[in-house]
């Protein structure tokens, strides 16, 4: 899987590049255009899950282990910062613009097969999601067991955390104010934490910019992170890839007027800055061996818990808004079951390893190939004369203009 993970991986980076050069400074409009914080704030947001808050603690160590000579080239916080920041928010930039742009034109996703596979891709990844929160619980709330087994506890945050994200995307209000509502949590997060950490007896506010500094060894060996560097690595690729259509889906709609160029700076600069910052915090107190109970841990499952609220309710937005199964067409209450249910039996198939991210990612990646040879067979001429956003588009971005 390693060989389709690498071609899918070249195939994407060449697909941004044409993109550029053919519609570079065309303006991206979506369907619901918003202000370019907003827009932001749903990207950041929806795009990322608990993993962002979960993972780079119990990971640091692993990449400064001897025992993985594959990781040498770079310090761990570059490596997280690789596995997490800037490249990979790419994929995200290329299906945004195809959603928003594209799309329309050839309406791929819209072939009955194509959108079987799409919904059952998102799906299954907004399962993942809420295993990776059960997964990752007890290290973070040892208190409410051994550290190590999953307790009912656990079990039932999780539950909560899937009704929750269900009834929020029942309405589309809910999940523009959820996505400012973590994106201040977030920061709220890491505010508190820096200020622990370098505004105090155990550090400066020069420490922190000599550990940021670290992160540098990621530009210097951007090539590096081109391909998978080992079976961890591309679990990760695998994991991005099975978010970027959706994500891509989702996030086009909200397209403010942003031209080509500048959505993939703002996709590819904003959340890495937000990411590098967070990650030079935890690997400061990783380095140190920084108290992180109590409030903090607290503070940390609180920030993810409603991460994985804000991803899983955009994603079961748009799931059920392409299978026509909203809340207004069967009735609020089967609505909320009938997603709650399937959701909770899907996160145990993944406990179970019934189920494996990475076949999802190599799906998603077929995905890719297929519109790709859909165009060049049937679209082509139609994809080449395009000039801009779609008409109804450009109007509704026209009202948000004057509105301003």
């Amino acid at each position: 899987m390693t060989l389709w993970l690498s071609i899918g991986l070249l195939f994407t980076f060449a697909a941004i590049v044409a993109i550029l050069a053919k519609w570079g400074n065309l303006r991206c409009i979506g369907v619901t255009p918003v202000r370019t914080f907003t827009f932001i704030a749903i990207l950041f947001t929806s795009g990322l899950d608990v993993g962002l808050i979960m993972f780079p603690l119990t990971e640091f160590a692993g990449y400064a282990d001897p025992a993985s000579p594959e990781y040498a080239f770079a310090n761990p916080l570059a490596i997280e910062f690789g596995f997490w920041g800037f490249l990979i928010w790419g994929f995200y930039f290329l299906t945004c613009f195809y959603f928003c742009v594209i799309e329309p034109r050839v309406r791929f996703f819209e072939l009955p097969l194509v959108k079987l596979l799409n919904n059952l891709v998102i799906i299954g990844t907004c399962a993942f999601t809420a295993f990776l929160l059960l997964k990752n619980l007890p290290w973070y709330l040892p208190q409410l067991g051994d550290g190590e087994q999953l307790q009912p506890s656990f079990y039932l945050i999780v539950l909560l955390s899937i009704a929750i994200a269900v009834y929020s995307s029942t309405q589309l209000r809910y999940v523009r104010l959820l996505s400012i509502g973590t994106s201040w949590l977030f920061i709220g997060l890491i505010a508190y934490m820096w200020g622990a950490a370098f505004l105090g007896e155990q550090g400066s506010v020069g420490d922190f910019f000599a550990t940021a500094g670290l992160i540098g060894d990621y530009f210097a060996h951007l090539d590096s992170f081109l391909l998978p560097i080992n079976d961890y690595h591309a679990f990760y690729l695998y994991w991005w890839f099975s978010w970027s259509i959706m994500i891509g889906q989702f996030t086009a709609r909200f397209a403010g007027g942003l031209r080509t160029w500048q959505l993939l700076g703002a996709m590819l600069v904003f959340p890495s800055l937000a990411i590098g910052v967070w990650f030079s915090v935890l690997y400061y107190y990783h380095q140190q061996a920084l108290n992180i109970g109590g409030f903090l841990n607290l503070a940390m499952v609180v920030v993810g818990v409603s991460m994985v609220v804000n991803s899983l309710d955009s994603l079961i937005r748009l799931y059920t808004d392409n299978l026509g199964l909203s809340a207004a067409r069967h009735g609020r209450t089967a609505y909320i079951l009938g997603n709650l249910l399937a959701l909770s039996a899907l996160t145990l198939l993944f406990k179970l390893e019934f189920l494996q991210i990475e076949w999802v990612g190599a799906l998603v990646i077929a995905l890719y190939f297929g519109c790709f040879a859909y165009i060049l067979r049937y679209k082509r001429r139609e994809v080449m004369a395009i000039e801009g956003s779609p008409k109804e588009n450009r109007i509704d971005y026209g009202k948000l203009e004057l509105a301003g």
